[in-house]
């Protein structure tokens, strides 16, 4: 089974702060990891592996500096890696990045199942594995929370629900974006770490894709942000003394002219 693993880099949740004068990401000096949820779909895709044999690639697309989450993900059980960097693909939204992640897939290997993380925890958007799927006609499941078998080229899955879970099957090739309930990612090996930084990392540009200039990046995006903020804090509070019931008396005074 060859498996491709869609993975990106993110700055770290609990340093992310906005810079004031330009309403911008401030990136200095904050860390940058791997995609927490891209973590759980990497670490089902080298379980599948290891029961059904085969391969996985990782792929990214960002900066130079996305090369260390691909060495963290071989270290913790991929083959092989691929970076798809170019300036060219600065300013993407979730349609342009599909589509350059799908024209890069196109040209690495066929494929048997791509794994996605159900969600990117900088963007929230959960659309670039369906995305992804439309962009390369295969069939997809969203959610996964759990794979229960694969026969004759169908796996059989749990997909997360409000209410539950449905169980469903999918022909493959196929793509799934994973929730982290699918599992425990691993801790990376010493011999996973030696292999990663020995390994060469593959590089596509916009020209080794064969992309659309006016399909990546900028050109490419049919959304674009405006403007980005932090939420100004603007409640006010009140400190109530008193006994219990002197306190519930002025908090319904307080309350009267919202009723």
């Amino acid at each position: 089974m060859n498996i491709i693993v869609c993975i990106k880099q993110v700055p770290d949740a609990k340093d992310v702060r906005l810079d004031p004068k330009t309403n911008t990401m401030a990136r200095e000096g904050v860390e940058s990891i791997m995609n927490p949820f891209d973590r759980h779909a990497l670490e089902e895709a080298v379980r599948l592996k290891e029961q059904h044999g085969g391969t996985v690639t990782v792929v990214s697309m960002g900066p130079p500096q996305a090369e260390a989450v691909l060495r963290d993900a071989v270290a913790c059980g991929a083959d092989e890696a691929v970076l798809v960097s170019d300036r060219a693909f600065a300013g993407a939204d979730t349609w342009a990045t599909t589509y350059t992640l799908g024209k890069a897939i196109e040209k690495v290997a066929p494929f048997d199942l791509i794994l996605c993380g159900k969600q990117a925890i900088d963007g929230d958007t959960a659309q670039v594995g369906p995305g992804l799927a439309k962009r390369l006609n295969i069939p997809y499941v969203s959610y996964a929370r759990k794979i229960t078998g694969l026969v004759n080229g169908v796996l059989s899955l749990q997909r997360l629900m409000d209410d539950g879970y449905d169980e469903v099957e999918i022909p493959l090739p196929g793509l799934l974006t994973v929730v982290k309930e699918i599992n425990e990612p691993r801790v990376p090996s010493l011999k996973g770490k030696m292999k990663a930084k020995k390994l060469s990392i593959k590089k596509f540009t916009a020209t080794d894709i064969g992309a659309d200039a006016d399909s990546i990046g900028l050109p490419g995006s049919t959304t674009q942000v405006v403007k980005v903020f932090a939420p100004v804090f603007k409640g006010e509070r009140a400190m109530l003394e008193g006994t219990v019931d002197e306190q519930v008396e002025q908090l319904l005074n307080k309350l009267e002219p919202y009723l």
